[in-house]
């Protein structure tokens, strides 16, 4: 009896020890380095009002020229190529944002939100809440307080099909620019 309870304390402690690490990628990639995206390779595209139809490019890479007009207003940006992020489980992403004069607003919850999109020909917008169909993530509060994508533990990403393209919406009326400033793939923390 004494050797069963042996062998299930270390049973159970392997298998805490192995939820603690947690974050492992799809097909144990969970050693994957982290992955920083080149922000001055993202090509910004115009879309079409409120519907999935992308645009031409508008020469921006980062930040948005035009500002933008109204609540959930697009900012669409394109990856060089579609980025398969099998190889890791998370994904942390900043950005900043302006008001009409050019301000920067302070990070807080309710002024930008985002989503990875797989086929730029598809549904840009995906579930009210959370990701599913073509978008890979969404998560509200960018750089606020409940935030999590912004965090260096950042967010669970959807790595089942390679990722075309990163949508930021503005979540109020007085976020006129966004601007990207950090998106990094990862295991575990991004250090």
């Amino acid at each position: 009896m004494k050797k069963l309870s042996v062998v299930l304390a270390i049973v159970t402690a392997l298998a805490l020890i192995g939820c603690a690490s947690g974050g492992g990628a799809k097909g144990g990639g969970g050693d994957a380095a982290p992955y920083s995206v080149d922000l001055g390779t993202l090509k910004q595209v115009l879309v079409t009002g409120n519907s999935n139809a992308v645009g031409e490019a508008t020469g921006e890479t980062v930040k948005n020229r035009d500002p933008l007009t109204k609540k959930y207003d697009d900012v669409l940006l394109l990856f060089p190529s579609p980025i398969d992020a099998s190889g890791w489980s998370r994904v942390t992403i900043n950005c900043k944002y302006y008001n009409g004069e050019g301000g920067e607003i302070n990070q807080g919850d309710g002024n930008v939100m985002v989503s990875m999109i797989r086929d730029i020909n598809g549904d840009i917008r995906g579930p009210e809440m959370g990701a599913g169909g073509n978008i890979a993530l969404k998560e509200f509060n960018v750089g606020g307080f409940s935030g999590a994508v912004s965090g260096k533990r950042g967010v669970r990403v959807r790595n089942d099909a390679p990722i075309s393209a990163i949508l930021f919406q503005s979540s109020n009326d007085v976020v006129k620019f966004i601007e990207v400033t950090e998106i990094v793939f990862h295991n575990g923390d991004n250090e």
